[in-house]
């Protein structure tokens, strides 16, 4: 704890290397290779929550990420922003698909939505240990239901 006439040290910005890492974390979806989270992701990373069934770790996510270019084969993640400080990392985002088959139970629309992407990162050497992830879902529902209305 600082005392009134000490200030804290300046938080330091990302480095070039964790900005690249970030980068590359999301690039593996446009990308459609899994195998890159290799890369970027620690092998004891963290997803936070886990989905349904996915397993702890890199191994994990690669698995959702086959899991969904199989289902959405137009799914990208397109990233908005970037802002932290070094060894922590936010992400605006938004995941964007052709709704071409049923998703949690809610019918195919056809129509090409985007979900929005909220994520945070810890980094050390590099590499990144955790990622809490939010998804707005609920705009799926709410963009292919007005397809499915004016349809």
């Amino acid at each position: 704890m600082t005392t009134p006439t000490e200030l804290p040290e300046p938080a330091t910005a990302l480095t070039s290397q964790e900005r690249q890492a970030i980068e590359l974390f999301y690039g593996a979806w446009k990308r459609q290779q899994p195998e890159l989270l290799d890369e970027v992701c620690a092998p004891d990373w963290q997803d936070i929550p886990l989905g349904p069934g996915q397993v702890p770790g890199p191994e994990g996510l690669k698995n959702i990420l086959r899991q969904f270019v199989s289902l959405l084969p137009d799914v990208e993640i397109n990233i908005h922003e970037i802002f932290g400080t070094h060894e922590r990392a936010g992400v605006r985002a938004e995941i964007a698909f052709t709704h071409q088959h049923d998703i949690m139970g809610i019918p195919a629309s056809g129509r090409r939505v985007a979900i929005a992407l909220h994520e945070f990162h810890y980094l050390k050497d590099g590499k990144l240990t955790h990622t809490w992830h939010l998804e707005d879902w609920y705009s799926l529902l709410q963009q292919s239901s007005a397809a499915l209305v004016q349809g």
